[in-house]
């Protein structure tokens, strides 16, 4: 990142004097707008370098792999440059200067990350402290490190070779011997740390190991047997100093969570306050059209199985919970969910409010409570959990949302519950903060539409 920051603050005074002194002459620039410029663009190139992930810790491909998320990088900020020089009316500028800056900061940068790159695989590879790594394990977990330390950036490291475990009869190449030859083989070997790449073969005395590892002094790493290929979802935590092995339902985590509450407590606030404005109107409308309450609770299941009061502006009539049992058998959803499109119990005004989304305003004052979240998946009755089968609890290991990927993504079409969990899991799994605002974004463009209640 230092680097690349050298090389954006070189590429900025040198555009600067080669068009002054060059090129065109001099143009009117401040020495601040100059000082300035060059700052904003590079910390801009640095953000995207890191969005385009060019710090991360994967070899390139190439040196020609480099080339192409570098050009997209410059080309992301002169753009926003240049869109912020247009909005803000600023004339002290030359476009032939953001040009010429452009182009100086891609050939520098390249040449910069290339030479790094050499640096990593000619040089540092074969230096005298070298990182050597021994792997301990069958075949299939040895290589597994293996192949992952093939891809891994770093200032130099050698895979030496693999020790058999008990039971293994296979002669590979890369094989030193059995792990009973570890302290041999750490006595007479240059060897900097041993993986631990295991099967989970429980007769197998780990232990004894690494005890001799720690006592010669050799670092050691250990590859849970319950890590698979594939599985992303296995982390360590440390609590009180004292490290534990964390298997994650969900891609949530602290600071997603605490950006997604605070889109929760302003998007709430701003519903709250809609809610507080139409509810005279609302209120009035539905009492004209039939006997009952205003706002209809009813008890939903939250997260993990926590009972809260859903609130809605009543689209019913106020025996509809009697009146569900007698349509049961019109349920036009396959599963556990019900759901009927001309419903007779939908009173003139709901179907009016569901058309148009407003029952749903209510349910903001869920979000502030925090029972609630603005995206999430839709929060089932009792007793639609009661029919559900394990893999279907799935949902619900988040806070249930006004909306969510099911709502816009044709909820109308959709009359397979499956395929809704399908949508919730895909949400859970996948989970970044900028979707939640798409899914928010594209629930409003679903409203307008009129395509249906959300």
């Amino acid at each position: 990142m230092v680097f690349d920051a050298l090389c954006v603050i070189i590429a900025g005074y040198g555009a600067f004097y080669i068009n002054n002194y060059l090129l065109y002459g001099r143009f009117s620039m401040d020495s601040n707008v100059l000082v300035i410029l060059v700052m904003l663009v590079m910390f801009l190139n640095n953000y995207m370098m890191g969005r385009y992930h060019l710090y991360n810790d994967k070899k390139p491909l190439s040196y020609l792999y480099l080339l192409w998320p570098i050009f997209k990088v410059i080309v992301v900020d002169f753009v926003i440059l240049s869109t912020g020089i247009v909005l803000f009316k600023q004339i002290n500028y030359s476009r032939a200067f953001l040009f010429l800056f452009a182009v100086l900061a891609f050939v520098l940068i390249v040449i910069q990350r290339i030479l790094f790159q050499v640096y990593i695989n000619r040089v540092s590879q074969n230096s005298f402290n070298v990182r050597k790594i021994l792997v301990v394990g069958n075949v299939e977990r040895a290589k597994i490190v293996s192949d992952l330390l093939e891809i891994q950036l770093s200032w130099g490291h050698e895979v030496i070779g693999r020790l058999k475990i008990q039971g293994e009869n296979s002669d590979a190449q890369d094989s030193l011997g059995s792990i009973e030859d570890l302290s041999v083989i750490l006595r007479d070997s240059e060897i900097d740390e041993v993986v631990f790449a295991l099967n989970g073969d429980r007769s197998f005395d780990l232990s004894n190991y690494l005890h001799i590892c720690k006592k010669m002094g050799v670092s050691v790493r250990i590859l849970p047997s319950l890590w698979k290929p594939g599985n992303q979802a296995l982390a360590v935590d440390r609590c009180q100093n004292v490290p534990f092995l964390t298997i994650e339902v969900d891609n949530f985590y602290a600071t997603g969570l605490l950006y997604k509450r605070i889109l929760d407590l302003a998007g709430g606030l701003f519903g709250t306050l809609c809610f507080f404005i139409i509810y005279p109107f609302v209120g009035v409308a539905i009492k004209l059209d039939s006997p009952g309450p205003v706002i209809f609770k009813q008890r939903r299941v939250g997260r993990h199985g926590r009972i809260f009061n859903l609130h809605k502006f009543r689209s019913m009539y106020q025996d509809a919970e009697q009146r569900k049992q007698e349509l049961l058998e019109k349920n036009e959803m396959k599963g556990a969910m019900f759901k009927l499109k001309n419903d007779p119990r939908i009173t003139r005004v709901g179907r009016w409010l569901r058309k148009t989304s407003l029952d749903e305003f209510p349910q903001f004052l869920n979000v502030l409570k925090g029972e609630m979240s603005l995206v999430g998946t839709r929060p089932p009755m009792p007793e639609e959990v009661e029919t559900y089968l394990p893999r279907h609890l799935r949902r619900m290991s988040a806070k249930p949302g006004i909306t969510g990927l099911w709502q816009i993504s044709g909820r109308n079409q959709i009359a397979d519950f499956d395929k809704v969990v399908e949508l919730d899991c895909k949400y859970l799994h996948h989970w970044r903060f900028s979707d939640d605002l798409k899914i928010l974004f594209k629930t409003v463009l679903v409203v307008l539409k009129r395509k249906g209640a959300i």
